[in-house]
């Protein structure tokens, strides 16, 4: 599940994706646009600047902005680095497996169930961009339309 962190992130970062490159936007911007707490929001930024998927500046004329175009960020690489893995159990993760004691990897059905959850997430996740996000008219489509 989508934590506040996540979604506030992605808020965040489909807001700088509408600038033009380069151009720096202030924090209380961002924040009171997308009703995100400002204070939330600081440390949001800090973890995705370490992660280098923005850039800031401080002092006057200071702000954010992303650090590549937002063509080439995936919506994937930012949920992992503000909420972690994908998947929603520990034995189901590709970066962060750990065993289950209750159970057999080979046989749980459970593990293989929320295997395929997990590659689900990360199929759509990873292939959209933020500038995607950015653009998309809201509408929803239907799964096998997303794949076309």
């Amino acid at each position: 599940m989508l934590t506040a962190k996540g979604k506030y992130g992605l808020k965040a970062l489909v807001h700088l994706a509408q600038f033009p490159p380069g151009e720096l936007a202030l924090v209380a911007d961002i924040a009171s646009s997308n009703k995100i707490p400002k204070k939330f929001l600081d440390a949001i930024l800090g973890d995705l600047r370490n992660a280098g998927i923005v850039q800031s500046r401080k002092g006057k004329g200071g702000g954010y902005r992303l650090a590549r175009p937002p063509e080439e960020i995936k919506v994937g690489s930012i949920v992992r680095v503000l909420d972690g893995p994908l998947a929603p159990i520990p034995c189901a993760s590709h970066t962060r497996y750990e065993a289950c004691d209750d159970c057999d990897v080979a046989t749980c059905q459970v593990r293989h169930t929320m295997l395929n959850v997990r590659n689900a997430i990360a199929e759509v996740l990873d292939r959209t961009t933020l500038a995607q996000m950015r653009d998309a008219s809201g509408e929803v489509l239907p799964l096998e339309l997303q794949t076309a």
